[in-house]
């Protein structure tokens, strides 16, 4: 009985840590591992050059991707959860940053709620529902160059950094 108490507790004190690991993905010791690099800023007809259509998904922003974009004062953020990273950081009706193919692709507005980069398109739409910390639910799609399907993801947006 003595046992099992201790074993839980050790099993409580491991697992009360697992949500301060701060590196993208929580996959690695951020505290061990030098601070990532920016990954470099390119038009999507490079950055998506020799890359099949398929193998385009949206990822998350690093905090040094972040600070080589300018920031997030000013602009809207979305991530695919509420608690993560970002994945597109934009100005409505202005300039929009997503990340692909491990680059950050700037993008210009082509309308309400649509930005481009050469062929590719990127399109948010804000839905009816909140999250569970009460961020706004939106719906992004991203139409690569060539792409025969388009690629949509659910999502959270806050627009008050």
């Amino acid at each position: 009985m003595k046992t099992n108490f201790f074993l839980i507790a050790g099993l409580t004190a491991t697992l009360a840590a697992c949500n301060q690991n701060t590196a993208i993905g929580n996959d690695r010791e951020a505290r061990l591992d030098p601070p990532a690099e920016a990954s470099p800023i390119e038009p999507a007809s490079s950055a998506l050059q020799n890359v099949a259509t398929a193998l385009v998904k949206p990822e998350t922003m690093s905090a040094a991707d972040i600070a080589a974009i300018g920031g997030t004062s000013g602009r809207c953020v979305y991530s695919l959860t509420e608690v993560g990273f970002p994945t597109v950081v934009y100005e409505p009706g202005a300039q929009a940053f997503v990340k692909l193919n491990g680059k950050l692709i700037p993008m210009q507005a082509a309308g309400r709620d649509r930005y481009v980069s050469g062929e590719l398109l990127l399109t948010m739409r804000t839905l009816d529902d909140e999250g569970n910390a009460g961020l706004q639910s939106q719906e992004i799609v991203i139409v690569p160059p060539g792409a025969e399907d388009e690629l949509g993801y659910r999502g959270y947006i806050n627009c008050e950094n």
